[in-house]
């Protein structure tokens, strides 16, 4: 059987290239941790005004707010806030900086594939 289970305290703090030290990143399901997906799960807190920047990934990505309200640039400048439940798909290569211009705390589940 293939299943991996992660309790929330087990989950796996981690550095995500281009965010600033007021967001906290944590892998909640990851090859690291033993999972098998193709695909790996995080959650990250945007403090408020906290900032991942601009920038491109070579890989698809999907974030999902679970609480709080999130900014979302993407392509070629487009800006939309995103609240609890709201998602977004971006796909690779595309450039995106999500900033929580709130003064509450942001919660984003992200959902990625593994580089080849």
């Amino acid at each position: 059987m293939k299943v991996t289970i992660t309790k929330f305290e087990e989950c796996k703090p981690y550095k995500a290239p281009g965010h600033d030290d007021t967001v906290h990143t944590m892998h909640m399901q990851h090859k690291s941790m033993g999972c098998e997906a193709p695909y790996w799960v995080g959650c990250s807190y945007y403090l408020p005004g906290a900032t991942a920047h601009l920038k491109s990934s070579p890989l698809d990505k999907i974030y999902i707010v679970l609480d709080g309200e999130l900014t979302v640039e993407y392509g070629n400048k487009e800006f939309v806030k995103l609240g609890k439940g709201d998602s977004i798909w971006i796909g690779q290569d595309e450039t995106r900086a999500v900033r929580n211009e709130s003064n509450a705390v942001a919660t984003m589940l992200v959902v990625m594939p593994y580089p080849a």
